[in-house]
């Protein structure tokens, strides 16, 4: 069972991806609108940054989860470093 099938957590990160989309949607609204550039520019600075928090946040609860909890075999742990590392790597490109 995926540890993101937690209702409070489940709940905080679509509260998140709620705020992304609405993000979105103001740039949108933004380039409709013919804003500055400079505005446009904040605006993508921002959900760059909120991107980056929702994976900082679910990266860290998959490394608590699925390579640092007790009681995890090493089968486990292997198959939840390399999955991390696989998500890493892609974000690293």
């Amino acid at each position: 069972m995926s540890h993101t099938s937690s209702t409070a957590y489940k709940t905080a990160l679509r509260a998140r991806v709620k705020r992304l989309a609405g993000q979105i949607e103001a740039i949108d609204k933004a380039l409709l609108r013919d804003s500055p550039c400079a505005e446009l520019l904040h605006q993508v600075a921002g959900v760059r940054g909120a991107v980056n928090g929702l994976l900082d946040e679910i990266v860290e609860s998959h490394l608590l989860e699925h390579v640092a909890r007790p009681g995890l075999s090493d089968e486990e742990r292997a198959q939840g470093a390399e999955e991390l590392k696989a998500v890493i790597r892609r974000y690293a490109k």
